[in-house]
């Protein structure tokens, strides 16, 4: 009993550490370009598959990935904030949504020819490799690097947003950009660059979960409306909140497998409906 529980929490806890690092990327797109980013599953497929390619037919490392597959990720988004979505901003935010929604759809379809959609395994790194035993539950290595690795990221993103000047700076940009670029900020070069970072994040991700989950196509279509579920219930917009959302929905989701396995699919629904009866701007959001 113990064991079975310690190992749907541990579980949970992983899938937590993800949604977290992922909405996270999805908050900063959200609060400080007023974007709803529905490629940000895509370009975590493709931070996965950039790291898997990488290292079958370059031979890079997963070491070198983590730092090359979130920059060259990164520079896709920034290419595509440049050339398409910068004009977009003055209009109804539905607009970008069905950009990025389009290119989710060409990115999984792209790959999906070429690669098919059975997956490929990506092997986890030999620093990491091995476990613990607890004598309740056995504590793989790359699991605890992963969790400690995703609360580390997303902690430092809040300070750097909330407590920095450069934070400072990305909150003014949405809250009067006429007025920041008349203090001599680069307006439409801080958002592109706001764009590529979030969407570096998104890359980071996926060579993160490249060793724990099969790398294929379809492996962002299945976590998207998760992810969205979990920056609504944070409060959209909100950096505090998608990080403690993401891992607090992880942990009920691991519960639930325990307790009763089937309703784990639709749990994290539930709590969004909960959370939006009760309080619609989310439980970090603002009222508007």
């Amino acid at each position: 009993m113990i064991q079975a529980l310690s190992g749907q929490l541990l579980v949970g806890l992983i899938n937590g550490s993800f949604y977290a690092l992922l909405s996270l990327g999805l908050a900063i797109i959200f609060g400080l370009l007023d974007v709803v980013n529905f490629a940000h599953g895509a370009q975590y497929m493709l931070g996965a598959f950039v790291a898997w390619m990488a290292l079958q037919y370059l031979g890079i490392n997963y070491w070198w990935a983590l730092i090359l597959a979130p920059l060259a990720v990164g520079a896709l988004g920034l290419g595509f904030e440049w050339l398409m979505l910068r004009h977009l901003y003055r209009l109804d935010p539905l607009y970008g949504l069905l950009l990025t929604f389009g290119v989710a759809l060409v990115l999984e379809g792209s790959f999906q020819n070429a690669f098919g959609i059975s997956g490929n395994s990506y092997p986890v790194p030999g620093l990491l490799q091995g476990g613990t035993n607890l004598g309740f539950m056995y504590l793989p290595r790359y699991r605890v690097w992963v969790v400690l690795v995703s609360v580390a990221v997303c902690f430092a993103n809040w300070l750097m947003i909330e407590k920095t000047r450069l934070g400072s700076y990305l909150r003014a940009g949405t809250e009067n950009p006429a007025l920041l670029q008349a203090f001599g900020v680069n307006v439409p070069l801080m958002r592109g660059l706001t764009y590529g970072y979030g969407v570096g994040l998104a890359a980071f991700a996926g060579v993160m979960a490249a060793p724990i989950y099969q790398v294929t196509p379809l492996m962002g279509s299945s976590v998207i409306m998760v992810l969205f579920a979990v920056v609504v219930i944070g409060g959209m917009g909100s950096i505090a909140g998608s990080i403690v959302t993401g891992l607090g929905l992880g942990l009920i989701e691991g519960l639930t497998k325990f307790l009763y396995a089937p309703a784990s699919d639709v749990v994290v629904f539930v709590v969004m409906a909960l959370v939006l009866l009760l309080r619609p701007a989310g439980l970090f959001g603002r009222q508007r």
